[in-house]
């Protein structure tokens, strides 16, 4: 089977597709590629859904190409009481690292790196960007906010900030465990999550040493403003259009993604 067409068709395997059966007539259906995330996925499930692939490869005599989704470094809200809180817009509200339950006032964030790094005047994005937060001071222990946009707070829900370059890798201890099981599995491609500079896709690159191909995700604002920088080292790029849209005005996204092109 031969497929005369540039563009490339990536599916994504999940509960509904992931046994050889679904993953043969994905491929004829015109699959190029099958993404594994792992943020769901085992290191023996992915192995099983490896050698799957390639039993479908052999039995076509066709390349396919697997690309592992590494899952970046995931920052998360500590826990309420009663699982969870409301923030009333014009509320100060507190980050800091004590980790008791929280309230209205305040709430736990593991995460030292967002406490000493965020400055005054940088937005903070709770729950997808369901509640926005402007930092006015931090002590490097405890980040206060003023909430612009209200709304309920459930334990654990993500962080992200915008404007804030973050000092650490894109690769998370799980990740680095992750991809050194994907690449003895042979895989094609790895798809690096969160990255914030071109020495992201440096230290991944020197891992992988050679064995996979590295594509970079586009879903920070510190990526877009190093683009250039991050397509000289990167083999090819994504742009993930979800996550970059709650980081920035949504209406930015297509130009980011034609600026690519």
């Amino acid at each position: 089977m031969r497929r005369l067409r540039r563009t490339k068709i990536v599916a994504t395997l999940g509960p509904a597709s992931s046994e050889r059966a679904m993953i043969a007539r994905l491929f004829q259906a015109g699959a190029d590629v099958f993404r594994i995330n792992m943020s769901h996925t085992s290191h023996d499930r992915m192995r099983e859904l490896i050698a799957a692939i390639r039993s479908v490869e052999e039995e076509n005599e066709r390349p396919i190409g697997i690309l592992v989704d590494l899952q970046g470094p995931k920052l998360r809200l500590g826990q309420f009481g009663g699982g969870f809180t409301m923030v009333k817009q014009g509320d100060t509200f507190t980050l800091d690292s004590d980790p008791a339950t929280g309230d209205a006032t305040r709430v736990h964030l593991p995460h030292p790196e967002i406490l000493q790094a965020a400055q005054p005047g940088q937005t903070l994005l709770l729950d997808d960007g369901k509640v926005r937060l402007t930092a006015l001071e931090t002590d490097g222990k405890r980040l206060v906010t003023k909430v612009e946009v209200g709304g309920k707070l459930s334990d654990r829900k993500g962080v992200s900030l915008p404007e804030t370059v973050l000092p650490f890798s894109a690769l998370a201890p799980k990740d680095r465990s992750d991809l050194e099981a994907a690449l003895d599995a042979g895989i094609d491609w790895i798809a690096l999550s969160f990255i914030q500079r071109p020495e992201d896709i440096a230290e991944a690159k020197k891992l992988t040493r050679g064995r996979a191909s590295v594509m970079s995700k586009i879903e920070k604002p510190q990526a877009v403003t190093r683009l250039e920088e991050i397509m000289e080292i990167s083999d090819s790029l994504m742009v993930a259009r979800g996550d970059l849209g709650v980081e920035l005005p949504l209406e930015k996204v297509p130009g980011i993604q034609k600026q690519i092109t």
